[in-house]
C-alpha cells in the first residue's frame, strides 16, 4: 500500500511535468536559435530563465487577480471590523450563522476572493515537475533515454552542461565534497534566492500588509514570515537538484520585481505602502 500511495503523486502530476519538459525543450530551441552553443552551460540557463519567463507570464492574469482580491479584502475591512466586534462573545448558533451569512453578503458586495494565493499554489506542481524533470536528467543520461520532450541528446546535453564544474543534476552535499568550487557555486546561488526572498518579503510585501487587526501571535508570525521563507530556501537547496535551485533565483528574481511594481503602483489599500504612496502624492502636488 505504502508503494502504491508513493506512485499516485508522480502519475497526477505526470501531464505537469511533461509540460515543463516541453517547454524546457523549446526555450533551450530558443537560446541555440540565438547563437549559443547547444550543449554549453549558457544555452541551458537561458532555457531555465525562459522557462520562468514562460510560467510567470501565464501565471500574470492570475496574480492580477490575487491583487484585486486583496483590495477587496482591504475595502471589506472596516464593515468586516466592524461585524467582528457586533457580535463579539456571542456564542449563540443562530447568532453565529447570521454573523457568517452577514460576512458572506460583505464578501460578495465587495467581490471578496479566496483565489488570492492561487499564484504560489499553482507553482507548487510546477517546482515538483521541475524536480521530477531534472532528476530524471541523471537517470536518462545513464541509461541514454528521453525524458519526455527532451530527446536523448537533449538529456546527455543538459546533464553533461556545467559551470565551474556544477551540473543541473549536481546536489550539493556531493558537490561539495568533490568539487568545493563548484559547491561554493551552488552555496551563491542558492543565498541569491534566498537573500531576493527575504528583500522581497520584507521591502514590498509586508508594507502591504496592515496587521493592526490581527492578533499579535498572528502579527508575530506576519513579521517573522520573510526570514522563515529565506531559511525555507536554504534548506531546501541541500536536497534538491542544482536546476532546481537556479530556477528558485529566476523565478524569485522575477516575484521581487513583480512585487516591487505592484508595491509602487498598486498597493492594498490602508496599508503602510498605500499610506506611502498617497504622502508621495501629495508632495509632488504641493511643490
Amino acid at each position: 500500500m505504502p508503494a502504491q500511495m508513493s506512485d499516485i503523486l508522480p502519475a497526477l502530476l505526470s501531464p505537469v511535468t511533461h509540460a515543463v519538459a516541453a517547454v524546457l525543450a523549446a526555450t533551450h530551441d530558443v537560446a541555440g536559435a540565438i547563437g549559443l552553443s547547444p550543449g554549453s552551460a549558457g544555452a541551458w540557463l537561458l532555457a531555465i530563465l525562459l522557462l520562468v519567463v514562460a510560467v510567470r507570464t501565464v501565471l500574470l492574469p492570475v496574480t492580477v487577480h490575487g491583487v484585486r482580491s486583496s483590495h477587496a479584502r482591504a475595502h471589506a475591512a472596516p464593515q468586516l471590523r466592524q461585524l467582528r466586534q457586533r457580535y463579539a462573545g456571542n456564542r449563540d448558533l443562530d447568532q453565529l450563522t447570521a454573523m457568517r451569512a452577514e460576512q458572506k453578503a460583505i464578501h460578495a458586495e465587495h467581490g471578496v476572493s479566496g483565489w488570492s494565493l492561487a499564484p504560489a499554489l499553482l507553482q507548487l506542481p510546477l517546482f515538483y515537475a521541475l524536480y521530477r524533470v531534472v532528476s530524471d536528467l541523471t537517470a536518462g543520461q545513464s541509461v541514454g533515454h528521453a525524458v519526455g520532450a527532451l530527446d536523448a541528446g537533449l538529456v546527455a546535453s543538459a546533464s553533461a552542461a556545467s559551470v565551474a564544474g556544477l551540473h543541473l543534476t549536481s546536489h550539493l552535499g556531493a558537490t561539495a565534497a568533490s568539487n568545493p568550487v563548484a559547491g561554493l557555486a551552488l552555496v551563491a546561488v542558492a543565498l541569491g534566492a534566498a537573500a531576493l526572498s527575504l528583500l522581497t518579503q520584507r521591502w514590498f510585501v509586508l508594507p502591504m500588509v496592515d496587521v493592526a487587526d490581527l492578533p499579535e501571535g498572528m502579527a508575530t508570525v506576519q513579521r517573522l514570515m520573510p526570514w522563515l521563507g529565506a531559511v525555507g530556501v536554504l534548506a531546501a537547496a541541500v536536497f534538491v537538484p542544482a536546476g532546481l535551485v537556479v530556477y528558485w533565483f529566476f523565478n524569485n528574481a522575477w516575484t521581487f520585481a513583480q512585487q516591487g511594481l505592484i508595491w509602487r503602483f498598486a498597493p492594498t489599500p490602508g496599508s503602510p505602502a498605500a499610506a506611502r504612496r498617497e504622502a508621495t502624492a501629495l508632495e509632488g502636488a504641493g511643490s
